[in-house]
């Protein structure tokens, strides 16, 4: 199965959703605590261009954040990721 990595903060509403996803799924991921001014928020900055958390990254490849994750389920794509 492909490494699914994902930045997230404590008290974060979007990054339990997006975990509560990956794990309904029962997919094997990497969760990596990144709140605002620690070392990890500045990587998952640099990986993804972007501040916010949660930042989703499949295979190595940005994919975005909750709601770029919920439409990639909707859209039925999600699952297809996950199994490359």
């Amino acid at each position: 199965m492909v490494e699914v990595e994902i930045y997230t903060q404590p008290w974060c509403a979007y990054c339990a959703r997006a975990v509560s996803l990956l794990t309904s799924k029962g997919v094997a991921f990497r969760e990596i605590e990144a709140p605002r001014g620690t070392p990890q928020r500045e990587e998952a900055m640099r990986r993804s261009g972007r501040g916010t958390v949660p930042q989703i990254f499949i295979g190595g490849a940005f994919i975005g954040g909750c709601d770029e994750l919920l439409a990639l389920e909707r859209a039925g794509k999600l699952d297809a990721l996950l199994a490359a």
